[in-house]
């Protein structure tokens, strides 16, 4: 199958598909993968969240925000605010800033998000608005949502057979179905286990892919500003990717059954005593 190879968001991406991607189908999907970050990224000063970080304001989103906007506001109530899309500036404090400087100086909680933000759609956008200077990161979700609206491009232009993998948030689509392999968080040449993954989206979180210092990596309990040490990772297979990629998210602080009460998921969830617990459906998936 041909592959269409890029490195965007932070990440390698590798696009699969049965069928050769056509000259104007490339040229979308760079196009689409360009305006997602000049909006959100946190690394850029010519984003559109960029203005949020200088005082109170208002910002106008694509209409596409309004579904992860929503996510955020379920897994925040759903974790106790420990997922919250204003971590960005405790990430900031912690080292992982623009500069990539990765000097900390202590953390610092994020601010609520019911509280310091709000949204709507209005005239087929959304306006998020905020009441104090914020740093907006959707890493919880967003680099998910980014892999579903590529592969959303990719079947409008006809492509039925195909995958996008972006790291370690993976869509699939196709008759034969994908074996993926569950990469051990504390040996990446290793697998713990392994997932047939068909027609689905399986995202994976793990603190050992953007670490530094000690004890310093890029998942935040966004209501104490302080990186999770209990868990170690997470699988997650869901129908699309936003959703998987939050999910995964959210189960380093948040019981299974919690947020099975609001989302139909499958999962693995390994501690960082070795421990594992997964779901139902994912029993027979570990190696023994």
């Amino acid at each position: 199958m041909p592959d269409l190879r890029f490195d965007a968001i932070g990440t390698a991406w590798t696009i699969t598909t049965a069928e050769p991607l056509a000259a104007p189908v490339r040229a979308a999907v760079a196009d689409l993968v360009e305006d997602y970050d000049r909006t959100y990224s946190r690394f850029r000063s010519d984003s559109v969240i960029t203005a949020l970080t200088r005082a109170a304001s208002t910002v106008e989103l694509p209409l596409s925000a309004a579904p992860l906007l929503s996510l955020f506001d379920s897994l925040h109530r759903l974790s106790g605010g420990a997922v919250n899309p204003l971590v960005g500036h405790s990430l900031e404090k912690l080292g992982y800033d623009a500069a990539y400087s990765f000097a900390s100086s202590g953390p610092v909680p994020a601010p609520d998000w019911p509280a310091a933000a709000s949204w709507h759609t209005a005239g087929g956008k959304v306006q998020l608005s905020t009441a104090v200077p914020v740093t907006l990161d959707i890493g919880a979700a967003g680099k998910g949502q980014l892999v579903d609206l590529v592969f959303e491009l990719l079947q409008s232009a006809g492509h039925r057979d195909l995958t996008v993998d972006a790291g370690s948030d993976l869509r699939y689509a196709g008759e034969t179905g994908l074996r993926v392999a569950l990469e051990h968080p504390y040996d990446t040449t290793r697998a713990i286990g392994v997932v047939r993954l068909r027609d689905r989206a399986l995202c994976a979180s793990a603190g050992n892919r953007r670490a530094w210092g000690e004890g310093l990596h890029h998942i935040l309990d966004a209501s104490t500003g302080r990186p999770v040490q209990r868990v170690a990772a997470t699988w997650v297979l869901a129908a699309d990717a936003m959703t998987a990629d939050g999910l995964a998210t959210a189960l380093f602080f948040t019981d299974p059954a919690r947020l099975a009460e609001e989302f139909a998921f499958d999962y693995v969830r390994m501690f960082s005593d070795g421990r594992a617990t997964f779901s139902d459906a994912m029993a027979g998936v570990l190696f023994s």
